[in-house]
């Protein structure tokens, strides 16, 4: 059902009563910020802007809408976006904290829904839709924003992680955005591979995970291959990916992980690193303009895996 360009009161009343919005002032050499508005389970939601001409941005996407739409409209406010402001929500998938309930009743959102064409029909199904939907296989484009997917095993219907590619007239840059992977596989890290910034699930210390109170059918779940990523787990994954500049980490576990054990893991990294928590925003993590971003050839990624030896990955079909 496409917009019909009806009047919104209500939201614009909600956005005025936060007062004034600042945009993001955006570096000299920056084609692009990304903060993480919130990561947990309590709910995933991240913007993700590019450099316009003015103060607008070009492009404002949401990856993953697991807030109410209240709280994203505060959050977005405090990093200077109206809410009206978003392009489009990209959802990697349909678990309740990556796409909140709420957002089926959010009639004064403009932005287009983008998720995989395998999740679409449990989106029916729930209602889980926008008033734009457009479904994607490989991957979708949209102004200044191209991007590409795979498909990793989580839960019944796998997660879709994604690489963007950012154009800003003659310059650009890349984002590699991967959450709830339950594992990471040759494919995951060929597809990542030398991206200038990373974002990517640390969701666990295996430790604290046995030690605490959680049903064992539940710690089977985060740590069986479907789940979620250990911070070790994490750590190969960003040594064989091999970041140019950035490591973000998201979906941090309040009661099995902690910041420090993070640090204790990346504290002599040569990337510099967020730590993404459920309660505030980061602050913006720059994507600079790049030379040649891009990924190495396959054979050689596929050859360092082989290299390290580690039991992190999978076979290298890499699917769900």
């Amino acid at each position: 059902m496409a917009w019909r360009g009806l009047p919104e009161p209500k939201a614009m009343r909600a956005e005025r009563a936060l007062g004034p919005v600042v945009p993001p002032a955006f570096p000299d050499d920056a084609v692009a910020g990304l903060c993480v508005l919130a990561s947990g389970s309590g709910g995933n939601c991240s913007v993700l802007v590019v450099r316009g001409s003015g103060e607008k941005p070009a492009h404002v996407a949401l990856i993953d809408a697991g807030l109410s739409p209240s709280r994203t409209r505060k959050l977005l406010s405090v990093r200077g976006i109206p809410l009206h402001w978003v392009d489009d929500v990209v959802l990697t998938h349909l678990d309740r904290d990556h796409f909140h309930p709420g957002w089926r009743r959010a009639r004064d959102c403009r932005a287009t829904l983008r998720l995989h064409r395998r999740h679409l029909p449990r989106a029916e199904r729930e209602m889980s839709l926008l008033q734009r939907n457009e479904p994607f296989e490989d991957g979708f484009e949209v102004g200044p924003v191209r991007a590409s997917t795979v498909m990793l095993a989580h839960d019944s219907l796998g997660v879709a992680a994604f690489r963007f590619e950012i154009e800003r007239g003659r310059e650009r840059t890349e984002l590699g955005f991967a959450t709830d992977l339950g594992r990471a596989t040759p494919a995951l890290v060929e597809h990542l591979s030398g991206v200038p910034v990373l974002a990517i699930e640390s969701n666990y210390c295996p430790e604290l995970q046995a030690a605490s109170a959680r049903p064992a059918f539940l710690k089977q779940r985060i740590m069986g291959g479907a789940g979620h990523l250990s911070n070790q787990e994490a750590a190969d994954a960003i040594h064989a990916i091999e970041p140019a500049d950035h490591v973000v980490f998201l979906h941090l576990s309040r009661e099995c992980n902690s910041p420090d054990l993070l640090g204790e893991l990346h504290g002599g990294a040569d990337y510099g690193w967020t730590i993404s928590t459920q309660f505030e925003p980061t602050p913006w993590v720059w994507l600079r303009a790049c030379e040649t971003p891009g990924r190495p050839r396959l054979d050689r990624v596929i050859r360092r895996t082989v290299e390290r030896q580690s039991s992190l990955f999978a076979p290298a079909d890499g699917g769900a």
